[in-house]
C-alpha cells in the first residue's frame, strides 16, 4: 500500500472536517472490519492452493489450483499454457470451464497473449477481448469479454534444463472489466504459490526418479553376480514391473536399428503373449509410421490431438484415430485395451541405435521430463545388458573352435615326427587346414559383438557335414570314447538364407548339448538333414530323454542354458521352428528353417 489509512484519511479534504480522535476510530475500524479480513482471505486462497496434493500430475495440479483461483477470484474460467522451447509455441497444460476441443493446442510465442505475458514477464490484464480477434471463438462460445493473465514460472532443479515458463489466464464475462491493482497482485500470489506446489512435486519425482535407478541398477547387479552370466530377456521380465507403478505399463518391447536405419529387430518384449511383435523378427522400418517418425524425425514437433511429437520421444495419445498407426496395430490395440503407446529412442552421436515401445492401459497427453528420464536411464542399461549377453554367448561359444584347434594341433604336432614326411603330408594339410579355418572362427567370434554376420544362400548339408566331423574330433579330444557317432544322412542341396557364422554356432550348439545329454556310460550321436515341405530340416539324435516339464519351456526359449537361448534366437530371426520329442530312450531335436527360393532376390521379411 502506498500510504497508511490514517496518512490518506489526514490529507483527504472530504474528511479533515472529523476530528482526529473520529479519524483514528474509522482507521480502526476499517482496519479491524476490511482489511484484516482481506488479508485472512489471501491467506485462506493461498493456503488452499499449497494444499493441493504434489503427488498428482503436473497437468492435474494446474487444473485444480486454475479451479481454485477462478473461484477466489470471482472469475468464470482459466487456462494454462506452457512454453515449449523446442516448437516455440505455447501449449495447451490444462483448464478449468474451458475443455480441451474449445482452444487450440498451441499458438504461437510471438503473435499471442501467452506468449507475450512470458516474454514481458509481467501480467497482463484485458478489459474488453472484442478488441482481439484470435478470442472471437471464446467470445462466441462461452460469452467471456475480459482476461487477466498472469506468468507463471516452474523451477526445473537440474542444471542442463531452463526454468518452465507459462501463462494463467483468467477469463471473465463482464466487457471492459477495470482489473484493480489488489486483484492482479491477488492473481500473482496465487500462480506463485501454484508454482510452489509444482516445485514440490518436482523435487518428489526427482526423488522417486532416483529410488527407481537405484532399483534398476540393483537388480543389474544382482544378475551380473550370478555364475550364468547375464540374459537380456530375463532381465527385461525382472525389471518391467518396476516400471508399472510409473507408467501403468501393459508390455514393453526393445528393438535395435540396423547400421543403415532402414531395418529393425524385437530383441526383447514383455510379457511375451502381449506383444505386437514377434520376438526375434527383423521387419522394415518403412512399412511402419510410427517407427519412421522416431528414427528419421519429423516436419511438425509438438502437441496435435492424436499425438505428442518429441525429439526424444513419440506419445500416440489416441491409438484409433492416430494417421501414425497401422491398422494391424491398431486392431491390436483396440483388442488388448491400450489406450496410448509411447516410443522412446535411444541413440549413440545422434543416431538412433536402439528404440523401446510401452503400451499403457491408461491414456496419457504427456509424459514428464523425469518418466522419460527414467525410461531413457532404463533403455541405456538394457543395452548394456544386451552387449554383455553378446559377450558372454562368445565366450560360451569359444571353447568348439579353440577344442578343435588343440586338438588337430596336437595331431599334428605327432605326425610331424614321423620320418616319412610324404606319407603324411595330405593327412598334415588337411589337419592344418581345419586349424586355420577354426582360428578364422575364433576371430569371427572377437568380431561378433556387434552383429552375427551377413545374410547369404547357403547349402545347409555341406555346413553339416563339417561342424559334425569337427565337433567328432571334438568329442575324442574330451576322451568320450563310449559315444558313438552314427553315420550322416544327407539330402543335398538343401538352401537356406542367412548367416553362415550365426548358423555354424547353432550346430556346434546343438551338437555341444547332444553329447552333455548323452550319459556316462554312452550312447549314440545322429545328425540328419532334409527337406520336408518347403523347408529345410536339421535333426539331431541322442541317447537320454529330456524331461516332458521341459520340453514347452525348450520350445519357448525359456530355458537357463547359454546354448539353447542362441539357438532359439537364431531361429526365431530366421523364421523358423523348434521341435523337441523323446522317443524309445533318446531325444530329437528338429530345427526347421524356410528354403530359400532362387528365383527371388532374398529380402528382410515384414510383419
Amino acid at each position: 500500500m502506498k500510504k497508511s489509512v490514517l496518512n490518506f484519511f489526514e490529507e483527504n479534504p472530504l474528511l479533515r472536517q472529523m476530528s482526529s480522535e473520529d479519524r483514528q476510530a474509522l482507521v480502526h475500524s476499517i482496519e479491524q472490519e476490511c482489511v484484516i479480513d482481506t488479508i485472512s482471505g489471501i491467506i485462506r486462497d493461498v493456503e488452499e492452493i499449497m494444499e493441493i496434493d504434489p503427488s498428482l500430475e503436473e497437468k492435474r495440479v494446474l487444473q485444480i489450483a486454475a479451479e481454485k483461483i477462478v473461484k477466489n477470484l470471482r472469475a468464470e474460467a482459466a487456462s494454462i499454457r506452457l512454453f515449449d522451447p523446442k516448437s516455440l509455441r505455447m501449449t495447451r497444460f490444462g483448464a478449468y470451464q474451458i475443455s480441451e476441443a474449445e482452444r487450440k493446442i498451441d499458438v504461437p510465442l510471438e503473435d499471442s497473449i501467452s506468449g507475450r505475458v512470458v516474454r514481458e514477464k509481467r501480467s497482463i490484464p484485458i478489459s474488453s477481448l472484442l478488441e482481439e480477434p484470435y478470442f472471437k471463438d471464446i467470445i462466441e462460445k462461452k460469452g467471456f469479454h475480459s482476461l487477466l493473465a498472469v506468468p507463471l514460472r516452474i523451477p526445473s532443479f537440474q542444471g542442463s534444463e531452463a526454468d518452465i515458463l507459462g501463462s494463467l489466464q483468467i477469463y471473465y464475462k463482464e466487457d471492459n472489466r477495470l482489473f484493480n491493482p489488489m486483484e492482479i497482485i491477488r492473481a500473482e500470489l496465487l500462480a506463485r504459490r501454484t508454482t510452489y506446489v509444482l516445485a514440490k512435486r518436482k523435487i518428489l519425482a526427482l526423488q522417486k526418479l532416483n529410488i527407481h535407478k537405484e532399483r534398476i541398477v540393483d537388480k543389474i547387479f544382482v544378475r551380473l553376480s550370478k555364475r550364468e552370466g547375464i540374459k537380456l530377456k530375463d532381465l527385461f521380465m525382472a525389471l518391467i514391473p518396476d516400471l508399472d507403478a510409473y507408467l501403468q505399463v501393459k508390455s514393453c518391447s526393445l528393438f535395435s536399428v540396423s547400421k543403415d536405419l532402414r531395418f529393425m529387430r524385437l530383441e526383447a518384449a514383455y510379457p511375451l503373449d502381449k506383444t505386437y511383435h514377434r520376438l526375434g523378427h527383423t521387419f522394415t522400418v518403412s512399412h511402419h509410421p510410427y517407427f519412421q517418425t522416431v528414427i528419421y524425425g519429423a516436419s511438425d514437433y509438438g502437441d496435435h490431438p492424436f499425438e505428442r511429437i518429441d525429439p526424444a520421444y513419440l506419445l500416440i495419445k489416441d491409438p484409433e484415430n492416430s494417421s501414425l498407426v497401422s491398422p494391424g496395430m491398431r486392431e491390436f490395440v483396440k483388442k488388448n485395451q491400450i489406450h496410448s503407446i509411447l516410443i522412446v529412442s535411444l541413440k549413440a552421436n545422434e543416431i538412433v541405435r536402439y528404440l523401446m515401445s510401452f503400451f499403457a492401459t491408461e491414456q496419457k497427453s504427456s509424459f514428464t521430463n523425469e518418466e522419460i528420464d527414467l525410461l531413457t536411464f532404463f533403455g541405456k542399461e538394457i543395452m548394456k545388458a544386451l552387449r554383455l549377453e553378446i559377450l558372454d554367448d562368445i565366450l560360451h561359444d569359444f571353447k568348439n573352435p579353440a577344442i578343435a584347434i588343440t586338438g588337430f594341433a596336437n595331431r599334428a604336432k605327432k605326425l610331424l615326427e614321423s620320418e616319412d614326411f610324404e606319407k603324411i603330408r595330405e593327412k598334415l594339410t588337411t589337419y592344418v587346414d581345419i586349424i586355420v579355418k577354426e582360428t578364422v572362427r575364433l576371430q569371427d567370434l572377437a568380431m561378433a559383438m556387434s552383429m552375427e554376420g551377413r545374410e547369404e544362400v547357403l547349402d545347409l548339408s555341406l555346413i553339416a557335414k563339417d561342424r559334425f566331423s569337427l565337433n567328432k574330433e571334438a568329442i575324442r579330444e574330451s576322451l568320450r570314447k563310449n559315444i558313438q557317432a552314427k553315420p550322416l544322412e544327407i539330402e543335398e542341396n538343401l538352401l537356406v538364407y542367412c548367416s553362415r557364422f550365426g548358423l555354424e554356432r547353432v550346430f556346434d550348439n546343438l551338437l555341444s548339448n547332444a553329447v552333455k545329454a548323452i550319459p556316462k556310460h554312452g550312447g549314440i550321436l545322429a545328425m540328419r538333414c532334409f527337406e520336408e515341405e518347403n523347408t529345410a530340416c536339421l535333426e539331431i539324435r541322442n541317447t537320454g530323454e529330456i524331461p516332458s516339464e521341459r520340453i514347452d519351456q525348450v520350445k519357448r526359449g525359456e530355458v537357463t542354458g547359454r546354448g539353447l537361448n542362441i539357438i532359439h534366437r537364431f531361429v526365431q530371426a530366421n523364421h523358423g521352428e523348434i521341435y523337441v520329442r523323446t522317443e524309445a530312450g533318446q531325444t530329437i531335436f528338429t530345427i526347421k528353417l524356410p528354403l530359400h527360393c532362387p528365383e527371388s532376390q532374398p529380402v528382410v521379411p515384414d510383419i
